[in-house]
Parts: C-alpha cells; sequence; structure tokens
C-alpha cells in the first residue's frame, strides 16, 4: 500500500512551488480563484496550515490546537512567502516521519482527533488545492500527481464516491466545492473525515480507511503490524465489504470496520465493524474476527463492548444483531458476555424482525438494545 507520509507532503509542496515560482513576479494582490482571500494570503494561508498540523503532531494536544500562529510581515516578496511554504512543508514532513502510528492529536472534524497519515493527508489536500486557488488567479496551469489525489480520496473524503477512470484530480477539486462532475449537484460546503477511534482498556478499535481496505483486500497489512496469522480471513473478507461501499458510493466510515490494536506494543491482533450503516429501522449488524494466536484473552469481548457502546450512544441506531454458527461455541461466549440475548424464532415473529433474528439455519441470532 502507498503510504501517505512525508514523502508525499514534500511531493505535494515542491511540485506547488515549483507551479507557483514562475509566475512569483506577477501580481499577487488579485484574487485566488473563487476565493475572497488575495493569491499571496492563500500562500500564506498554506504556510499556516502545515505549520500548524506540524505543531499537532509534536505537542499532539487532546483536545484543542497549539496555540501559536506564524506571521508574514517581514515577507517582501511572493518568493520570501513561497519560501516560508517550503520550509513548513519540511516541518510537516518530518513531525509526519517521527510520529508513532498510534500517536493521535486534536482535529475537529469528525471525530476530534487525527493520526500522522490524516494530518499528512489534510496538509497535502490544503496544498494542492489552495494551489489551484492561486494558478487561476494567476491564470497559469497547474496539476498535481493523480496518485497524490487519489491517497487523500481513499485516506480523509471516504464519503465521496470515486469517478470512474483515472481522474481523480477533477474528484478531488469537486470534493472541495471547486469543479463540476457530471451527475453531482455542485458543493457548496464540505468536509474531510478522519478516521474514527474508539478506545477500550487493552485496545483501540482503528477506524479503517478505503485505501487501508483496499490494501488488505488484495492481501496486505492495510498499514497495520499484525501479531503472527494476522490478519485473519474474516477480516479480508470484512474490508472488501468496504471496498465495495466506498466504491458504490454509499460507504459511511462510522460505520464501517476497524482494526484491533494493542495498547502494550501497537500490533494488530484482529477485526470487527458493522456490515453497514443502521437501515430505516434502526438496526445495523455487527461482525468480529481474532488471529488465532491472539485468542483466549478476552480480546474480542473488550472490543465488542467498547463498539456496541459507541454505537448505541448515537441517535440513529436502535440495536444492533449478530449471527453466530450452532458450532462455535466461544463465539457464543464473546457475543454473551458482551451483553447481547439470544433471541428465538418466536420472539422474532413476535416483534416482526424476521429474517434477523432467530435460528437462521445452523447460525444463533443475538440481539443488544440500549
Amino acid at each position: 500500500m502507498r503510504a501517505m507520509g512525508g514523502d508525499q507532503v514534500e511531493e505535494a509542496v515542491s511540485g506547488a512551488v515549483a507551479a507557483l515560482r514562475g509566475a512569483a513576479d506577477r501580481d499577487w494582490s488579485v484574487k485566488a480563484g473563487r476565493l475572497e482571500w488575495s493569491c499571496r494570503e492563500t500562500a500564506e494561508h498554506i504556510a499556516s496550515d502545515l505549520v500548524s498540523y506540524a505543531g499537532q503532531l509534536a505537542g499532539r494536544p487532546a483536545d484543542r490546537y497549539v496555540p501559536f500562529e506564524i506571521g508574514f510581515e517581514d515577507c517582501e516578496s511572493a518568493e520570501d512567502v513561497l519560501q516560508v511554504v517550503e520550509a513548513t512543508g519540511a516541518l510537516l514532513a518530518a513531525a509526519v516521519r517521527t510520529t508513532p502510528r498510534e500517536a493521535r492529536a486534536f482535529h475537529p472534524y469528525p471525530f476530534r482527533s487525527a493520526g500522522r497519515e490524516g494530518f499528512a493527508a489534510m496538509g497535502v489536500t490544503e496544498v494542492l488545492v489552495h494551489t489551484h486557488d492561486v494558478a487561476e488567479g494567476l491564470g497559469i496551469a497547474y496539476e498535481p500527481p493523480a496518485a497524490l489525489c487519489a491517497g487523500v480520496l481513499t485516506r480523509i473524503f471516504p464519503h465521496v464516491r470515486p469517478e470512474p477512470g483515472p481522474d481523480h484530480w477533477r474528484t478531488l477539486l469537486w470534493a472541495t466545492g471547486r469543479g463540476e462532475l457530471p451527475g453531482r449537484a455542485p458543493l457548496t460546503a464540505w468536509r474531510w473525515s478522519n478516521n474514527l477511534v474508539i478506545p477500550a482498556e487493552r485496545l483501540t478499535l482503528q477506524g479503517v480507511t478505503p485505501a487501508s481496505a483496499a490494501d488488505l483486500r488484495a492481501g496486505g497489512t492495510g498499514g497495520f503490524e499484525w501479531i503472527e496469522g494476522g490478519p485473519f480471513e474474516g477480516t479480508r473478507d470484512a474490508a472488501g465489504m468496504v471496498v465495495k461501499a466506498y466504491e458504490a458510493g454509499v460507504h459511511r466510515p462510522e460505520w464501517g470496520m476497524f482494526v484491533l490494536v494493542r495498547r502494550e506494543d501497537g500490533r494488530a491482533v484482529g477485526g470487527i465493524g458493522f456490515h453497514g450503516a443502521p437501515d430505516e429501522e434502526g438496526r445495523a449488524e455487527v461482525g468480529y474476527d481474532l488471529t488465532e494466536s491472539a485468542r483466549g484473552n478476552g480480546y474480542a469481548t473488550e472490543a465488542l463492548r467498547a463498539l456496541s457502546a459507541w454505537a448505541l450512544a448515537r441517535e440513529d441506531l436502535t440495536y444492533l444483531f449478530a449471527t453466530v454458527d450452532r458450532a462455535n461455541s466461544p463465539s457464543q461466549g464473546v457475543i454473551s458476555r458482551a451483553g447481547f440475548t439470544r433471541v428465538d424464532t418466536e420472539t422474532a415473529d413476535a416483534t416482526g424482525n424476521t429474517g434477523d433474528t432467530g435460528d437462521t439455519g445452523g447460525q444463533y441470532a443475538y440481539e443488544l438494545r440500549g
């Protein structure tokens, strides 16, 4: 899997500066594309974002931005500002490279934190789209590498259905309110989406991005360090479901899959997640698995409790359900210890929930309500 890290930050910055440096002698006081900012103000914004993200990764605050800002009073020319963009890009690249994969820092949207890949992807996005704005204002051509655009789309725009074919740049411009795509309404507001991480006692449940899911489905690690024997086949199957939902434009990352990562060593031991978002009745199905070498330690029960508590606290969920093979006694123990109740066919018929509960032919059905 192609990582989203320091190399990608440097690639984005170097490409942007090379494109804009050729127009450094033009009037940078003109508006940058559709923005209200001037071209100079937009370039200053790029640098401010890059150093802010570097500061978040270095300081790792949990509840706010590190309270500092960068000034441009000593920048006399556009070339001076571009040098600051280069320097702040190098700072973010260094921060990404030296931050542990497990570390998180505050970012407000949508789940109040981001990891090193998230900050790298946000930094790259800021560089790409705002360089587009400046280039448009200055009347010069600019188009970044498709791989960079695909990288940010599959990491922080999991809700955006990718356009068929290689035109990831046009998709990214549309996703950030800067262009049109056939069959899609123009956007007047947009957000990116860092992956959700749900804490448990000994584990963290780390949301899997479409990029990680595609790699897992293809036989890779998804960017995680797995214990011996992982990932298990159920995790790869679940990753395939995420990819299909993403390609169909119906993926909702908070209702996707998560990898179970041990706090003690940062190694992945299994997967857990939903088969999709809650249906019109507020029901969602949950599934889980562990690598064989991780079983017998209570990890699955702990993860299921944490995931269930998170889900049942939401207004769009009424209850969770799961099916377990009759012969799988260990899994029946996991789901019972997590608070789920086995429901029989008569109970399912009485409540009108046939097909999702009861004896499903070789399986038992369980549910958990808030």
